[in-house]
């Protein structure tokens, strides 16, 4: 079932927990390769792409007791793991974070199938391999597979990326985590996700320092052990819930145990007339009458959210700020300063009566305010993008049909059963 029949028009109201950030689970649940001993991993979501890598640990030999309904997660991977089972999951970014592991453990790795996850633009793998030749290994290529072999393991080194990228930089730490040596890295990056990541590594022995900061600097250890880990309330599912109750007009308390990370995302959200408001561990999000662009004080120009590596406003949540900006009365341009060609799905915007000109490959403005009318629209294969289309259907009295949503349950479990206790009423249909 890939498309989502959205029966709007009605204010979305109620109390939501957030799940884990899958950017957070997909890089811990790789690194859990580079021990031995048992680890334990808490609030771990039922996603697409958490089933893929538990399989790929399931046909290595990894012992794997997944409990979805308490979202514990025990895992022991062990010695006599079979190498010839090593083939990465497909269809998601992340199997590329699994390399390093396998590095470690058998001294080769292929990449046989093309790695990619949401279509947010060109997304090359060249920075990795640049990433793994530094650390010594050799690349080749076999047939369409590239081959990586490091056979002596890795040598400590200093690196500086030319963009700070999150899963770049979370490829580099599980090299450098059990290199020989200190090894230092420059331009990397440091989203709330990132440092849950170095967190957990730092938990089970590694020696990351300088989290959170654009240099991290990590010392080498033989080997690393198991432990318990719980994961973090996801900001990007707090900021969506937050923003589906502000466009529909209602009212949703979301909980929230990182308000830390929220004062530049509580004034992009101010930009459209809209409060947020922290207290007592909770979140919510309201607007006094119809959403309407706050005016900037510099005369003749435009107001603008830009998305570029954290610290900004995360490329992840542009598209739920672009659907507030089609409702919101009033001009604003959106900057995708992370993802070249990401914007393309703006066009959809019109089924329902928005306005958008794509100006470039990464910026876009929204005419906001105009009527709307329910729609049948397609959505690229981006997590937010689908979740910014139902938002806007939602917002609309009558019947719309969001074509190839699939994506949502790549980050978000029980992502529609949450909805529908908010009062939505919106399904799941098998599309062609």
């Amino acid at each position: 079932m890939s498309n989502l029949i959205v029966r709007g028009g009605r204010a979305l109201k109620g109390d939501i927990t957030p799940s884990a950030n899958k950017n957070a689970v997909l890089p811990v649940l790789c690194a859990t390769l580079l021990t031995d001993e048992p680890v334990v991993l808490e609030r771990v979501p039922d996603i697409t792409d958490v089933r893929k890598i538990l399989d790929f640990f399931r046909a290595l030999g990894s012992e794997v007791d997944m409990d979805f309904d308490t979202g514990t997660l025990r895992l022991r991977h062990g010695a006599g793991l079979d190498a010839a089972q090593a083939h990465l999951p497909v269809g998601m970014r992340s199997s590329i974070m699994l390399i390093p592991a396998l590095l470690h453990r058998f001294g080769r790795a292929s990449l046989e199938d093309d790695v990619k996850g949401c279509t947010l633009g060109a997304r090359e793998i060249d920075p990795h391999i640049e990433v793994f030749q530094a650390f010594g290994a050799e690349v080749s290529t076999e047939g369409d597979a590239i081959v990586i072999t490091a056979r002596n393991g890795f040598s400590a080194v200093d690196h500086w990326l030319d963009y700070a990228s999150v899963t770049t930089t979370e490829n580099f730490v599980l090299c450098a985590a059990t290199a020989r040596g200190v090894s230092q890295l420059t331009n990397a990056a440091c989203e709330p996700h990132v440092q849950e990541f170095c967190a957990f590594l730092n938990l089970i022995g590694a020696k990351v320092f300088g989290v959170g900061a654009s240099t991290l600097t990590i010392d080498g250890v033989r080997e690393l052990s198991g432990t318990t880990f719980r994961f973090a309330d996801d900001f990007h599912e707090i900021a969506t819930f937050l923003a589906m109750g502000a466009l529909t007009g209602g009212g949703i308390r979301v909980r929230n145990t990182c308000p830390e990370h929220f004062p530049l995302i509580d004034r992009t959200f101010g930009k459209f007339g809209v409060e947020v408001r922290h207290q007592d561990g909770w979140s919510t999000a309201r607007s006094e009458g119809p959403l309407r662009v706050r005016q900037p004080f510099t005369s003749y120009i435009l107001p603008k959210v830009e998305a570029a590596p954290w610290p900004y406003i995360p490329a992840d949540l542009l598209p739920i700020f672009i659907a507030l900006g089609v409702r919101a009365e009033g001009s604003v341009m959106f900057w995708n300063k992370v993802y070249e060609g990401a914007l393309g799905w703006t066009s959809e915007l019109a089924k329902f009566g928005g306005q958008a000109v794509l100006c470039d490959p990464h910026r876009v403005i929204t005419y906001g305010g105009r009527p709307l009318a329910p729609a049948q629209v397609e959505s690229p294969y981006i997590i937010r993008v689908a979740i910014a289309l139902f938002m806007l259907a939602a917002s609309i009295e009558g019947r719309s049909v969001i074509l190839n949503a699939a994506p949502i349950r790549r980050a978000h479990p029980r992502f529609i059963e949450n909805l529908n206790t908010l009062g939505a009423d919106v399904g799941w249909e098998a599309g062609d």
